[in-house]
């Protein structure tokens, strides 16, 4: 196998000294087929046919291959694996919210929720990081320290774990629950756009899991030098983490703003590639209770966006062990969505799902790393005990 698969911790011999395959871009495919010994002449074919099963069947067993012969899928299966990653836990809402623990490697643990549809629409919410590096105030995951990007094929096997467990094989199949992908989950997509990137080409190959592209969003809390590029690379659909129209207040909440304040960011939002009134962006705007609620911020947000086609979705805030705020009362959240909306934005309030299981907007937080805090902890408490 070539050196360069190697370089990627999700293209790393299993513990039964397997290649996984799973998750893999139609290029590394051909290339670990290349490697393996195929000939030139049917590299192309052959890559073409098991990326078929892979991402369109969701097959785990190279014997269902029935168009690849019986003596090459022999011999395939004594170098490859099709397995799935771990799902160490799943926990499910009593609204029917999903989420996923997933361990990709070890000590290398995410989550992932789906959202089952209230309208037409089900959403994954996928992470791109292990862990985040903004420590926004509002948000669980700021509290776990990054511990790496993931990669492509860890992005893309999220995707794939929940089409096991909705059984929504094979992708040309019927209608789905799961119809849209959000990177809202574990971390800043743009703070890893190559692997992004990747992954949204494999999660959209129309032989494959055949998202379409505009059913991919990205979520950012405003890296400004990505936002245009991640336009032309992916044509995803954009959602602004943005919770505050002042800068002194977002940078408060949102240490980033310090960075790139509002005024840059503004603009790569206006520049960003085809924006009109059918391709809007989403701002998300978490609602903190006597922090970012009153009628005077609502003005703000109106003058903020004002001239870019935009919809604002508010989010009742959702809480978490040891969080700082309090989610604004119910009557303000809808005067503030009235004012949205009386200046021509539309501006829905997000049901609060999964909240019983910390699935929710901005309770992701890797239960492994939970666990090894308290271990850590009472580890401290028993070496304080025997001195």
């Amino acid at each position: 196998m070539s050196a360069e698969l190697y370089k990627n911790p999700a293209i790393s011999q299993t513990a039964n000294g397997l290649i996984p395959l799973a998750g893999l871009g139609r290029k590394e495919l051909a290339q670990a087929l290349t490697d393996f010994g195929i000939a030139p002449k049917q590299v192309r074919m052959r890559s073409k046919q098991i990326f078929h099963w892979i991402y369109n069947y969701g097959v785990t067993d190279w014997d269902a291959m029935t168009n690849i012969a019986k003596n090459l899928r022999a011999r395939l299966a004594q170098t490859f694996s099709l397995e799935r990653p771990e799902i160490v836990d799943k926990q499910v809402s009593i609204d029917g919210t999903r989420k996923y623990l997933i361990r990709m490697a070890p000590g290398i643990e995410v989550e992932s929720v789906f959202i089952p549809a209230v309208s037409k629409t089900g959403a994954l919410c996928v992470s791109s990081q292990v862990g985040c590096t903004l420590t926004c105030k509002f948000c669980h995951t700021g509290t776990q320290r990054l511990v790496r990007n993931l990669t492509a094929a860890e992005i893309a096997l999220q995707v794939m774990v929940a089409r096991d467990d909705l059984d929504e094989w094979p992708s040309s199949s019927g209608e789905r629950k799961m119809t849209n992908i959000v990177f809202m989950g574990m971390g800043e997509p743009l703070y890893n756009m190559d692997e992004v990137t990747k992954a949204i080409d494999i999660i959209c190959d129309r032989e494959g899991l055949s998202f379409g592209r505009r059913r991919i969003t990205l979520s950012t809390s405003g890296v400004v030098p990505e936002i245009v590029k991640a336009g032309e690379k992916t044509s995803a659909m954009l959602a602004i983490s943005l919770h505050a129209a002042n800068d002194e207040l977002r940078s408060q909440i949102m240490p980033i703003n310090k960075k790139y304040p509002l005024k840059d960011l503004l603009e790569a939002c206006r520049a960003y590639p085809g924006l009109s009134n059918s391709r809007r962006i989403t701002f998300e705007y978490v609602m903190l209770k006597d922090m970012n609620d009153s009628p005077k911020h609502a003005k703000e947000l109106i003058n903020l966006l004002r001239g870019i086609p935009a919809k604002v979705n508010l989010i009742p805030f959702n809480p978490w062990p040891g969080s700082p705020y309090e989610c604004s009362d119910w009557e303000t959240i809808e005067s503030f969505a009235d004012r949205i909306n009386a200046a021509g934005y539309a501006s829905p309030i997000r049901t609060p799902r999964g909240r019983d299981i910390l699935a929710a907007c901005g309770q992701l937080r890797s239960e492994s790393e939970k666990i090894r805090a308290s271990q850590k902890r009472k580890q401290q408490l028993e070496n304080v005990d025997n001195t």
